[in-house]
């Protein structure tokens, strides 16, 4: 008897191991991460809240987009943030302007626009012509109606973990990462790129405290950037629970450069030109179909981080409309006279 049940536990160990190498042989693809979908559904959070706030009594919240020449792409996106203000009961307008414009005309049309209590939310459309300084546009924007995130008082307060408008784009990987159910809290993050707009922001947001004011993801954080060489980028992306690329750099990532089940979030777009057809076509940093095949979650381009991206600008223009409780309007003049 005694020999007849360790055969028996023989066969159930051989049969448990054979299982667990179909498997490992038969693993699926990676889950995309499908950011239409999760846009959709913030969306629909940001049309409640702005039909709550307009119920109460207040005005309904305005955004204003001003967008200097005429780069194709610049003029897509804006209008997509025009159309996903319409869907979600936010007015709009865009104010065109030609690229020759001197920076003097455009910091005066901001000022213009900062002490307009019939606008809530404001953004300048980047880039902008070589002749304007950027950063002095950004700080131009009062901090209270900087939907974009990119004013330094905003910044400074997001790296304090403080309550402020985040970066859209930055505040739509947190959120994809959040609401897929992706662990972040001691996890080893790679994120590939160390822009002021992007790359940065995103590090910031993934290893400070969860516990702050400001909920971070703890996590432990490497940036890569230019000068990372690629057998050091390698090293790191290997052992990443969590690749963030965001370098701009078509197929940066590929699938030998990742540990199977890592989830990969593509920042990147990058317009290509198609070897087949001569057409251009998008695509992001990621060598999707390679990378799918090991990856555990995996976001596409087109159709994956973009959306978040006009999505969280919602959520911030909707804050800022809410912040006219926090700041009366002479506070608000102080702080757009002094920029």
């Amino acid at each position: 008897m005694a020999a007849l049940r360790t055969l028996r536990k023989l066969c159930q160990l051989s049969q448990h191991h054979v299982c667990k190498l179909h498997t490992s042989a038969s693993r699926q693809e990676a889950v995309v991460i499908s950011g239409r979908k999760l846009a959709r559904q913030i969306r629909e959070e940001t049309r409640v809240d702005v039909e709550k706030w307009v119920s109460a009594g207040h005005k309904r919240p305005h955004l204003s987009v001003i967008l200097v020449g005429d780069n194709p792409a610049s003029h897509s996106y804006v209008l997509n943030k025009t159309r996903a203000a319409a869907d979600v009961g936010i007015s709009s307008e865009t104010i065109l302007k030609h690229s020759n414009i001197s920076e003097e005309e455009l910091l005066d049309l901001i000022y213009k626009l900062n002490t307009d209590h019939r606008v809530d939310g404001l953004l300048v459309q980047l880039p902008l012509p070589e002749h304007i300084d950027e950063r002095a546009i950004c700080n131009a924007v009062s901090p209270t109606k900087d939907v974009d995130g990119f004013h330094v008082v905003n910044v400074g307060r997001m790296c304090l973990d403080q309550s402020t408008m985040l970066p859209a784009t930055p505040w739509g990987v947190w959120e994809m990462i959040k609401r897929t159910g992706i662990p972040t809290l001691g996890k080893n993050i790679v994120v590939a790129g160390r822009s002021k707009n992007v790359g940065m922001p995103i590090a910031m947001l993934l290893h400070t405290d969860g516990r702050h004011e400001r909920p971070g993801g703890d996590a432990t954080v490497t940036i890569s950037h230019r000068y990372t060489p690629k057998d050091k980028l390698c090293q790191h992306t290997r052992i990443a629970d969590i690749v963030v690329a965001a370098a701009g750099i078509p197929n940066l990532i590929t699938a030998d450069m990742i540990k199977e089940g890592a989830a990969v979030i593509d920042v990147g777009i990058n317009r290509v030109q198609d070897p087949v057809t001569g057409k251009h076509r998008l695509v992001g940093d990621v060598d999707f179909e390679g990378v799918r095949q090991k990856a555990g979650f995996i976001t596409p381009v087109p159709g994956g981080v973009g959306p978040m991206t006009v999505a969280m600008l919602m959520k911030n223009t909707i804050k800022a409309a809410k912040n006219v409780l926090l700041y009366p309007p002479e506070r608000i003049r102080m702080a757009a006279s002094s920029y």
